[in-house]
């Protein structure tokens, strides 16, 4: 099976913004050393149906695959720097969802 992109989903709530800025100085470039994209964020996401997250940023990345976003995640300078993200918020959740294999429908190419 091929490898399929992964997304990670993430929503916490920034308690202390300096804390969190020296996190988000040094993010993007772990992320990008694993193919990592930051897809969006939203300070204030709606809920249609269900439970609405608490409040708080909701942030989805993408990963070229689970090797990658587990890689990215171990590793130690991602780990070093996620200090400040634990100092400075109360996350509420990260998730890995893995995306869809491309399928063939009718002839048709789905994503």
């Amino acid at each position: 099976m091929p490898d399929v992109p992964v997304f990670l989903l993430a929503n916490l709530v920034v308690q202390d913004t300096d804390k969190y800025r020296k996190y988000e100085k040094g993010f993007f470039p772990i992320l990008w050393r694993y193919g990592g994209e930051l897809l969006t964020y939203d300070d204030n996401p709606h809920t249609f149906e269900g439970t609405a997250p608490r409040p708080g940023r909701v942030i989805i990345l993408k990963f070229p695959s689970e090797q990658q976003a587990r890689q990215w995640y171990a590793d130690s300078d991602y780990q070093s720097l996620s200090e400040h993200r634990r100092a400075g918020t109360r996350l509420e959740f990260l998730t890995m969802v893995r995306g869809m294999a491309p399928r063939v429908l009718k002839g048709r190419k789905i994503i």
